[in-house]
């Protein structure tokens, strides 16, 4: 194993309920000179409007970036009612950060203007050229269901330059999710962050269900409201649960966490998951569903085997982790809870770097996906052109 220079990476966990301790602890493990960003993962349990004054105090022009979780990912792995986070500093990382806001209104030619004023930033902060140099994170409100077209615009707008990122939580509320940019906790709102370094990356995505079994045709759907009422011309929850060899009275968010739904894309496979089911049983689904679709049932996988090769494959590429910037749909673990496997996929996660949350849906390049963990790999050594 060769010789890693020291990082300009530094991970922090903040347990303590009030604002302005969970605060100070942040910045104990945080802040380093020339700090470029802080990201933060932040449980909904916080009074968030303390909580950003205090990170501000603390922080003061620093950028802090973040969103509310459903669970995060802390250096030791899973943990919840806490705040998680990742500092970087230059000269081996340099930022650009841009809140956007309104989402039902960001259209490409906005797409456009925020990347072009985000790159050029960048690029004067950096002094070196941005292809295969810098990546983009996106963390959006996990109740706007805009994912796609901001993902979609936004990854256009980006060309060459990798997006990746995750949907804010609310501890499966479903009440009201929030990001953290410019000092405040907001909703109907994303931050696009824009980071540049001579180090190696990798964005990724790894999935553990696989398509398996009988496909099935979406007939009837709301494709704005992400709602489907009609699979094989037949009620959706009553053929989903005809699927399952079950009754729809007997289908649960455990039910369909254990067995989504997968729309292949290119030989790729992107899980559709279902979010409820509505009195006239029609399917609400976490993201983007349209008529005329094929579906495939699914079969899992052993999780930490899969996400153990996927660690590999990336270590084989980049090298040692620095850090992974994790982002873990809650529906993979649901099922998990009362199994051995969560403790397993916990110490899997410390033992490779990852910082990060437990999502409502992760942005993967152009695509909004479920049940899938995406990630930012970061290894030590330089890259060269």
């Amino acid at each position: 194993m060769g010789f890693n220079p020291p990082s300009r990476v530094r991970r922090g966990h903040g347990y303590s309920a009030d604002p302005d301790q969970v605060a100070d602890e942040l910045y104990q493990q945080l802040w380093q000179p020339d700090c470029s960003l802080v990201l933060l993962f932040v449980a909904p349990d916080y009074q968030l409007d303390k909580l950003a004054a205090a990170l501000t105090r603390r922080f003061g022009d620093i950028p802090v970036v973040g969103c509310t979780t459903a669970g995060e990912i802390s250096p030791d792995g899973y943990r919840c009612h806490s705040i998680v986070g990742v500092s970087f500093a230059e000269p081996d990382f340099f930022v650009e950060v841009q809140h956007i806001g309104d989402l039902p209104h960001f259209d490409l030619s906005d797409a456009l203007g925020t990347v072009m004023s985000a790159r050029y930033s960048l690029g004067q902060k950096a002094g070196f050229p941005l292809e295969r140099h810098a990546f983009a994170l996106l963390l959006v409100d996990g109740l706007s269901a805009r994912e796609e077209q901001l993902a979609g615009r936004l990854a256009r707008a980006l060309g060459d330059i990798p997006i990746c990122g995750g949907s804010a939580g609310d501890n499966m509320r479903f009440e009201r999710t929030h990001i953290l940019v410019d000092g405040q906790f907001v909703s109907d709102s994303a931050a696009l962050v824009l980071i540049a370094t001579p180090h190696p990356f990798e964005v990724f995505k790894s999935e553990h269900a696989i398509r398996s079994g009988e496909r099935v045709v979406v007939t009837e759907a709301d494709a704005e409201a992400r709602l489907v009422t009609e699979i094989n011309a037949e009620p959706a929850a009553a053929e989903y649960a005809r699927l399952l060899g079950v009754s729809p009275e007997r289908l649960t968010p455990l039910s369909f966490a254990a067995h989504p739904l997968v729309l292949n894309v290119g030989g790729v496979p992107y899980v559709r998951s279902i979010q409820r089911i509505n009195p006239d049983l029609s399917l609400s689904f976490f993201c983007a569903i349209d008529e005329g679709i094929v579906l495939s049932g699914t079969r899992a996988t052993d999780i930490v085997d899969n996400l153990a090769r996927t660690f590999r494959d990336l270590r084989g590429r980049l090298g040692e982790f620095q850090i992974v910037l994790g982002f873990d749909c809650i529906l993979r673990t649901l099922p998990l809870l009362h199994s051995d496997a969560i403790a397993r996929l916990s110490s899997l996660l410390a033992a490779n770097s990852v910082v990060g949350f437990s999502t409502y849906g992760e942005q993967y390049q152009a695509m909004h996906v479920n049940q899938t963990f995406t990630g930012i790999a970061i290894g030590y050594g330089t890259q060269h052109e």
